[in-house]
């Protein structure tokens, strides 16, 4: 069944040259605004022919890494320092990164687990189905900026995933690896289906997702990290002038092969890790232990690595539920190959 037209528009004009800031702009009716509008900030850089890039941030509301590097490109970038057009959306839920949190405050939907999207749908689908049908047909190649958020703290990494087309996965890879942060990932996801990644990649088009670090906050070493990798990405796909700046150390190789690299509580309680993130570990090595806050005497349960590895994530609150992704554990690998 075909599907009715977006029912957001947008204030901005794609084709036209120059700089143009604006919205995307979604009809909503509720208590607080009978004929309201979910108002997505938007920036538009365009210089001649040439590819086009689209850089989002904010897809979860409390990772704001992504979100102040963008924001920052958007009021700095001009048209003659590019070739092709820039598209910049740096809070893609708008409601959600408003209320500071990883999910829409108006529908309590999760973005990046809504795509492909529905025009007819909750207004996080509406978003999504934006995103699906015409953002990313415009789009070359795509960057999404991600971190921990409020409860992950991770490594600072861009990736790239295993695919089908490998001459597409090769692109992306090659693009991951050019962003320059401190760490490279073939990255493996515990459910891809409705994510954002896979709504571009199945049309064929270039992706690069990063974790940028996390705690819901930012640090100026990070922040370094992800400036210096959005031009990175652009300089290697040929938007704009001069040379990839690598990162100081020798970038790291990391692969997660399958789901196994996700080390997920079964206990609730207060944890306790035991290794420092970005740090070494081998197989059978203590890494946390969960103690049991309801009582005094027992003893607390203990996690071991299943592989040897990286920490390259790990659960940022102390208090931890049943089901919570305590760890992550990627191998070391010498190269990335597609």
């Amino acid at each position: 069944m075909t599907k009715r037209p977006s029912p957001i528009s947008a204030t901005v004009d794609f084709a036209a040259d120059g700089v143009q800031h604006g919205y995307l702009k979604l009809p909503i009716s509720n208590d607080e605004s009978a004929w309201g509008a979910v108002m997505i900030p938007v920036a538009v850089i365009k210089n001649g022919e040439g590819p086009t890039a689209l850089l989002t941030g904010g897809n979860h509301g409390d990772e704001y890494e992504g979100i102040t590097a963008l924001l920052k490109l958007a009021s700095e970038l001009e048209a003659e320092e590019i070739r092709g057009r820039v598209i910049i959306v740096p809070t893609m839920n708008a409601p959600a990164a408003q209320a500071g949190k990883r999910t829409s405050p108006l529908d309590g939907g999760n973005l990046n687990r809504s795509f492909p999207g529905d025009p007819d749908g909750s207004v996080t689908e509406q978003i999504a189905d934006y995103f699906t049908r015409e953002l990313v047909p415009l789009s070359d190649v795509v960057l999404d900026l991600h971190s921990g958020g409020s409860t992950l703290d991770i490594v600072p990494f861009a990736a790239s995933h295993h695919l089908e087309d490998k001459a597409l996965q090769r692109r992306a890879l090659e693009g991951a690896i050019a962003f320059g942060a401190p760490t490279a990932m073939l990255m493996f996801e515990l459910d891809a289906t409705k994510l954002f990644d896979t709504a571009v990649e199945s049309q064929g088009k270039v992706f690069v997702a990063t974790e940028l670090g996390g705690g819901g906050t930012t640090t100026p070493e990070r922040l370094a990290i992800t400036e210096r990798g959005i031009k990175n990405f652009l300089i290697h796909f040929g938007l704009m002038d001069g040379e990839v700046t690598p990162p100081a150390e020798p970038q790291v190789y990391v692969d997660m092969p399958d789901a196994s690299c996700y080390v997920q509580s079964e206990h609730g309680g207060l944890l306790e890790l035991t290794v420092a993130l970005g740090e070494r570990v081998a197989r059978g090595q203590l890494i946390a232990r969960v103690h049991d806050l309801t009582r005094t005497g027992a003893a607390p349960v203990e996690y071991h690595a299943g592989r040897d590895g990286m920490l390259v994530a790990r659960r940022f609150p102390a208090r931890v539920n049943m089901g919570d992704t305590i760890a992550v554990i990627a191998e070391v690998v010498d190269r990335l190959e597609a």
